[in-house]
C-alpha cells in the first residue's frame, strides 16, 4: 500500500491490526534480547577485555546509545515521509549482524564500535511502530495496543537472561577458521544475533498501513532540518504538555534501565549467586512481571480515556512512578534473595506500567506527519536519560562514591529514591497543559 496516500478513510481490519502487532513486538523483543544480553555477561567480559564497571556501562548505554538516540530524529523524518515497513525492517537486519560482531570483539574500542552499529540499527523499529499503529488503531484503543508492543520490550529484557543463562552455561569456547579463538560469552552473541535477519524478512512481509486524517495540507517539507524544526515549532505550540511529559517519562526510564542493568550483577555479587540462577528467577520475573506491568498500564489508561479523562496517560504514569518509589528504594537493601525477588517482581510490574500510555500521549495529541518525527524527538531524550547516563551514573555511584563492587545494592536505591520523586513532580506538571492540548487537537481534527 503506498504510504503516499493521503486518507480520511477507516482503520484497517482488527484482526490483521493485531498481527501486526504481533509481528512487531516479535521485532521489539529481538531488539531488547540483543541490547539487554550484556547485563548478563558484565563479569566474563570484564575480565576477558579487562576493564571496570564505568566502562561496562559506557558499551551498555553511551556506546548504544550514541546513534540510538541522534539517528532517531533523521529515522522519523524519513519515517514520516516514506515506507515504515521498510525502514524498520532494514533497522532489524542491521542490528542483528552488529550484535553477531559484538562477538568477535577482542577489545573495549572493538566492542564499543559493535555497540554503536547495534544502536544504529536499533534506532529505526519503534519511531516507525508508533507510527504504523496510530494508523492501525482508534484512539480508544491505541494505549492497549502500544502497551502489547512495549510488552516486547519486557519480554525481551527477560528472555536475554533466561536464555542467555543456558547459552553460557552450556556453550563451550570455540576456535573457529580464519575467525579465531572466541570465549562462550563471544559465542552467546552470535548465537542471540544471527536468528534476527529471519525476523527483519518477515516484518518485510506486513503491509504498509495508510495514513489516516492526512491531508496535503499535512505534507512536511522535503528536507530533514525543516521537518525538525516543523516538529520542533508544534511541540512549542504546546510546551507544558510535551516538556513535563518527555521530562517525567525520562527520569521513569532511567529508573528502569539503570535498575535492570544492574540488578543481575547485584544478585551475583551480594548473594553469590551463578548465571544459571538469575535465569530460573530473575529472568522470569522481567518476563513475567513486565508483561502484567505494562499490559496492566494500557488497560487502565484506556478505561480512563473511556470514562473521559483526557489525561488518562498522564494519570497513568503518575500512579506507576508513586508505586515504584519503595520498590526501588527497599529491595535493594533485602537481607536474603527471596526477598529481593520479591520486591523486584513489584518494581518490574511499576517500572513496566506506564510505557504504552506514554507512546500513545504523544500520538494522541500530534498531527500524522510529525508522529514519528516527535516520537523520534520522545525517544532521543528518554534513552540519552536511561541507556546513555543512567547506566553510568549507578556505576559512578558503585565507583566513586563507594569505592566497592559490593556497594551496588546502594547505588539502585538511590539512584531510584532520586529519580521517582522527580518523574513524579514532571508528570504532576503535564496534567493541566496536556488536557488542554488534548482539547485543542480534537477540535482541530474534528474541524470545528
Amino acid at each position: 500500500m503506498n504510504d503516499s496516500t493521503a486518507s480520511k478513510g477507516t482503520y484497517p481490519d482488527e484482526r490483521y491490526a493485531w498481527y501486526v502487532v504481533g509481528v512487531l513486538v516479535f521485532a521489539y523483543v529481538f531488539s531488547y534480547i540483543d541490547r539487554t544480553i550484556l547485563t548478563l555477561l558484565v563479569e566474563p567480559i570484564r575480565d576477558s577485555l579487562e576493564i571496570s564497571d564505568t566502562q561496562i556501562s559506557l558499551l551498555h548505554g553511551l556506546a548504544f546509545a550514541i546513534f540510538y538516540t541522534l539517528l532517531g530524529i533523521p529515522i522519523g523524518w524519513l519515517a514520516d515521509r516514506g515506507n515504515r515497513v521498510k525502514i524498520a525492517s532494514a533497522g532489524v537486519f542491521l542490528w542483528s549482524i552488529a550484535t553477531a560482531f559484538c562477538g568477535l570483539a577482542n577489545s573495549f574500542a572493538s566492542m564499543f564500535v559493535a555497540r554503536v552499529a547495534v544502536g544504529v540499527g536499533e534506532a529505526a523499529l519503534s519511531p516507525c511502530a508508533y507510527s504504523m499503529l496510530a494508523d492501525y488503531f482508534r484512539p480508544a484503543k491505541l494505549a492497549r495496543a502500544l502497551s502489547a508492543y512495549n510488552a516486547g520490550l519486557f519480554i525481551g529484557s527477560g528472555l536475554a537472561i533466561v536464555i542467555g543463562s543456558v547459552v553460557i552455561e552450556i556453550t563451550p569456547a570455540l576456535d573457529l577458521p580464519i575467525i579465531g579463538y572466541l570465549e562462550p560469552w563471544q559465542v552467546t552473541f552470535l548465537y542471540v544475533g544471527l536468528p534476527g535477519v529471519l525476523v527483519a524478512v518477515w516484518l518485510f512481509s506486513v503491509r504498509e498501513p495508510a495514513r489516516l486524517g492526512s491531508s496535503p495540507q499535512d505534507e512536511t517539507g522535503k528536507g530533514l532540518a525543516e521537518h525538525v524544526a516543523q516538529g520542533l515549532k508544534y511541540m512549542l505550540r504546546r510546551p507544558g504538555a510535551y516538556f513535563f511529559h518527555i521530562a517525567g517519562f525520562s527520569f521513569y526510564a532511567f529508573i528502569w534501565t539503570g535498575t535492570s542493568f544492574w540488578i543481575p550483577t547485584y544478585f551475583i555479587r551480594t548473594f553469590d549467586w551463578t548465571i544459571g540462577d538469575l535465569g530460573t528467577s530473575y529472568g522470569l520475573i522481567v518476563v513475567i512481571f513486565g508483561i502484567l506491568g505494562v499490559t496492566s498500564g494500557g488497560i487502565l489508561a484506556g478505561r480512563l480515556r473511556e470514562k473521559g479523562y483526557l489525561d488518562a496517560e498522564i494519570r497513568t504514569g503518575i500512579f506507576g512512578v508513586c508505586m515504584t518509589l519503595p520498590f526501588g528504594i527497599l529491595s535493594p537493601l533485602s537481607p536474603n534473595p527471596t526477598l529481593a525477588l520479591i520486591g523486584f517482581a513489584g518494581l518490574t510490574f511499576f517500572t513496566s506500567f506506564p510505557w504504552g500510555a506514554a507512546t500513545a500521549a504523544l500520538q494522541i495529541i500530534t498531527p500524522n506527519r510529525l508522529r514519528a518525527m516527535i516520537s523520534a524527538i520522545f525517544l532521543c531524550i528518554i534513552n540519552i536519560a536511561g541507556i546513555g547516563i543512567a547506566p553510568t551514573a549507578f556505576a559512578l555511584i558503585t565507583d566513586a562514591v563507594f569505592g566497592y563492587d559490593g556497594a551496588v545494592k546502594y547505588a539502585l536505591s538511590i539512584g531510584v529514591g532520586i529519580a521517582a520523586p522527580l518523574s513524579g513532580y514532571f508528570l504532576w506538571r503535564c496534567l493541566k497543559p496536556y488536557r488542554a492540548a488534548a482539547e485543542d487537537f480534537a477540535m482541530d481534527t474534528s474541524g470545528n
